[in-house]
């Protein structure tokens, strides 16, 4: 049926996968060099650069929901050839699996770097760290996928036609923001940027989630609006934020944030669809080792750290280097373990690749 459930690849939607994990890795590397990132964790260099969080505060209101948004039309995708058995078996071995493999032994790695880094002695009690977000996207199918596969019993229905309608207006786009600001207002996080393991990160990648099924649930009609509306989209978030930075000191109300969080996310798909909707052998590449990399940059991050942070370098040149130490560390590992090992494989996400 046209513009009901998709049936082409959209290249685009991985691109903005790779870039959002990407966008994660160089902010996990950034809190390392803010003061207040020991109280989560982290290991900090002696120096910081407090200058980077400008930029890091754009990028903090909405990195997370739009990997929940992509994360739900991942699942609009799948269901194009699934039924609801089969959609919960396949994100259980590409979900749930991981999860718990890496919450046994992959988080544990970069607790223990910490713990020798502070010469604290090691003792771990199981925990997502990280990996909270693979939890959270378990529980989403889990929950939504009745309602995903009730819509898509009646695609080109009442709901469908509601939701067309919706999304081929900008103005229904400020609809989409109601629930995401009435969150906010309901849940009143401490922090709006928290967003691991809390009330606040679980219902905002709730929302996130189901929407992002719904967009691409009703075809061209989000598409083509973001791509009319991108720049406008992009000004207004630019607006927002430099009412933040300027007159509120980064301190803004967590209904304003959402507000602007979804103008970012807008923008964002808007820029995406009108420009990477295209084929390519180094997205393909990228599009299967971003997962993996997302599993195990945590304990890269920390062993560079350990090692880069007691440098008499500059504290530049220390940001730079634990950039490419984690990046390439990664991508070595995926390459030369995690995408040639068949055993390993299925713990990082990927398909089990059978002997030929």
């Amino acid at each position: 049926m046209e513009g009901s459930i998709v049936h082409t690849r959209r290249h685009d939607i991985d691109w903005l996968r790779v870039i959002a994990i990407g966008l994660l890795l160089i902010y996990h590397i950034s809190i390392g060099f803010q003061p207040w990132g020991g109280f989560i964790g982290f290991i900090l260099s002696n120096e910081t650069m407090e200058s980077i969080w400008v930029p890091m505060s754009a990028l903090n209101v909405w990195r997370i929901p739009l990997l929940f948004f992509v994360s739900g039309m991942g699942v609009c995708f799948a269901m194009r050839k699934r039924g609801w058995k089969a959609l919960i078996k396949e994100r259980a071995l590409r979900i749930l699996m991981p999860f718990l493999f890496g919450m046994a032994f992959i988080v544990p790695l970069h607790f223990l770097v910490w713990q020798y880094f502070y010469d604290i002695p090691f003792a771990y009690v199981t925990q997502p760290g990280h990996l909270w977000f693979l939890g959270n996207l378990f529980a989403y199918v889990l929950i939504l996928s009745p309602f995903f596969y009730l819509m898509k019993k009646n695609e080109g229905g009442k709901v469908y036609q509601f939701l067309v309608k919706l999304f081929q207006n900008p103005l229904g786009l400020l609809m989409v923001m109601i629930p995401f600001v009435l969150e906010a207002i309901i849940v009143n996080p401490v922090s709006f940027e928290t967003y691991a393991m809390t009330p606040h990160g679980f219902f905002i990648g709730l929302l996130a989630f189901f929407f992002g099924f719904s967009f691409m649930y009703a075809g061209n009609a989000f598409t083509d609006t973001v791509k009319k509306w991108k720049y406008l989209f992009l000004l207004v978030a630019l607006g927002l934020y430099s009412y933040r930075l300027v007159e509120l000191e980064l301190v803004a109300p967590s209904y304003l944030l959402s507000i602007e969080s979804n103008f970012w996310i807008f923008a964002v798909f808007g820029i995406a669809f009108t420009y990477l909707n295209k084929p390519s052998k180094l997205l393909s590449y990228l599009s299967q080792a971003v997962y993996p990399v997302y599993i195990i940059h945590m304990a890269f991050l920390y062993l560079g750290s350990l090692l880069i942070f007691p440098l008499d370098i500059s504290t530049g040149l220390q940001f730079f280097l634990l950039i490419i130490f984690t990046g390439i560390s990664c991508l070595l590992t995926y390459e030369f373990g995690i995408r040639r090992v068949r055993i390993l494989r299925p713990f990082f996400g990927l398909p089990y690749l059978k002997k030929t």
